[in-house]
């Protein structure tokens, strides 16, 4: 069944910006989380001097803002960072040409925390998304408490358990973070449900799904992880191969129980785009069948795309 099971949690739905992100499978369209400034990305010149291709960068990140409008997919750039200072300087760029929420992506808590204090300096607590506490962060009721402090609204939490690697051991995981961070810390709350190669993206999207169900917070999957670390789709099927692969596995995680993706570079979002919103279509569409219910949210794909169709299903 794609629709939860009876006696799920009650489902917990954030706004973020003008985007509601949660609730039953098939109402609201994954919130779809691209990465610019990662390693390898083409339009960062010189990581150290802070220089970029800032003409190709907005490029990107107009597109991306077109298409999500145009099919109601949320879609936000997390911009990626080694350090504190660097941040700031993406942070000051991506503002100056945009309005929308974004995400800091940080591997380390200390420059990822002073990043978030820096958001917060400038007011835009609200537009943040912080990524993200982690299983591996050395004091997580530390750094809770000064994301509180400042203000910060909304972070996703990273569900591991290297115990037990299974779906079941991801809610464990989580539990075990919960205990530490308290359920009502933050505004929202989104769970990413580290996805460790293509096959197992599978049982990420399981733990989503019983994450849901046991909590009722939007969750998701990293499933550029999986895609993008098979490097041999690319060298055995060319780039064509390789897009039809992504655009699959991405398309089918966003099916299956997935609020939130992080879909890997932004140069390629003009293809997965297209792809999540014809997963939405088809959720939709399951979901009506499972419940009988055509979704709330007044801009899914299936109002913009086949308007005369939903008004059939909703009788």
């Amino acid at each position: 069944m794609l629709t939860l099971s009876a006696g799920s949690a009650e489902q917990k739905v954030n706004q973020l910006g003008k985007w509601k992100i949660g609730g039953q499978p098939g109402n609201n369209p994954p919130l779809l989380v691209a990465s610019m400034f990662h390693n390898g990305d083409r339009i960062l010149e010189s990581r150290k001097e802070r220089k970029f291709d800032r003409d190709k960068a907005t490029e990107y990140i107009k597109k991306m803002e077109e298409l999500s409008d145009q099919t109601g997919v949320p879609a936000l750039v997390a911009l990626v960072a080694n350090s504190a200072g660097e941040m700031k300087e993406y942070v000051d760029f991506y503002t100056s040409i945009s309005d929308r929420p974004f995400g800091i992506d940080m591997w380390v808590q200390k420059p990822r925390l002073e990043a978030a204090g820096y958001c917060c300096q400038k007011g835009l607590a609200d537009r943040l998304v912080y990524n993200s506490i982690t299983p591996w962060d050395k004091d997580i009721p530390g750094q809770v408490a000064q994301l509180k402090e400042m203000g910060i609204k909304h972070v996703v939490l990273q569900a591991y358990n290297e115990e037990d690697p299974s779906p079941k051991g991801r809610v464990t995981g989580l539990k075990k973070m919960l205990e530490q961070i308290g359920e009502k810390s933050f505004d929202s709350i989104m769970v990413d449900t580290s996805v460790m190669n293509l096959p197992s993206t599978s049982f990420s999207c399981i733990a989503s799904k019983m994450v849901k169900e046991e909590f009722g917070y939007p969750s998701g999957v990293a499933s550029s992880n999986g895609t993008y670390m098979w490097k041999e789709a690319r060298e055995m099927w060319g780039s064509d191969g390789f897009t039809a692969m992504n655009a699959t596995a991405q398309g089918m995680a966003a099916f299956f129980w997935s609020d939130v993706l992080f879909t890997g570079p932004i140069v390629n979002v003009t293809k997965i785009i297209p792809a999540v919103a014809t997963a939405c279509l088809l959720q939709a569409t399951m979901a009506h069948h499972e419940t009988g219910k055509t979704p709330d949210n007044e801009n899914h794909p299936l109002y913009k795309f086949y308007p005369d169709f939903a008004k059939q299903l909703s009788g």
